[in-house]
């Protein structure tokens, strides 16, 4: 089954644990580690059919397929409290929704999805790394977080939306 890393919200499902974890083979030991049943890790993207219980929890897919839109930024009630909620969470990769929906906007998400992936990369050895992730896993090298990226982004209130 083919993987999605494009989301409604505007988060990067290519540096997500879960998504990493299904691609690797690595469901039952991620599963195992956050004390949860591997049917809630296993995920091939929002956007797809197997999505973790993680993202189901906050209900913007089944809010985006209502409204048929592809992208939050495309509903007329943009930004909505349920995603500004989502941005303001305690999830540091959370705080860059808005501002990933706007370069996705601008970019288009072929563009966009290039970007990302370059950016969830290792820049000394080219590695995929996750947002969580301090050092490459494969080399070991200093790799910006998604911790490091919201302290130096500034508060998710000036990144669009109210």
């Amino acid at each position: 089954m083919a993987y999605r890393y494009d989301t409604y919200c505007g988060v990067y499902c290519g540096a997500c644990h879960a998504l990493r974890a299904t691609e690797e083979g690595r469901v039952e030991e991620q599963a195992k580690a956050w004390g949860r049943d591997p049917e809630e890790v296993r995920c091939h993207g929002c956007k797809s059919d197997v999505f973790s219980g993680h993202c189901r929890a906050w209900g913007i897919k089944p809010c985006a397929v209502e409204r048929e839109v592809e992208f939050c930024f495309e509903c007329a009630e943009y930004p909505c409290d349920r995603l500004i909620a989502f941005r303001d969470d305690e999830w540091p990769h959370h705080s860059a929704v808005t501002r990933n929906l706007a370069e996705l906007e601008r970019l288009g998400l072929a563009r966009w999805l290039e970007v990302q992936a370059a950016r969830w990369r290792c820049p000394a050895c080219g590695h995929k790394t996750s947002w969580y992730d301090e050092t490459c896993p494969d080399c070991g090298s200093k790799v910006v977080s998604s911790r490091d990226e919201e302290q130096t982004a500034g508060k998710p209130q000036d990144q669009g939306g109210r």
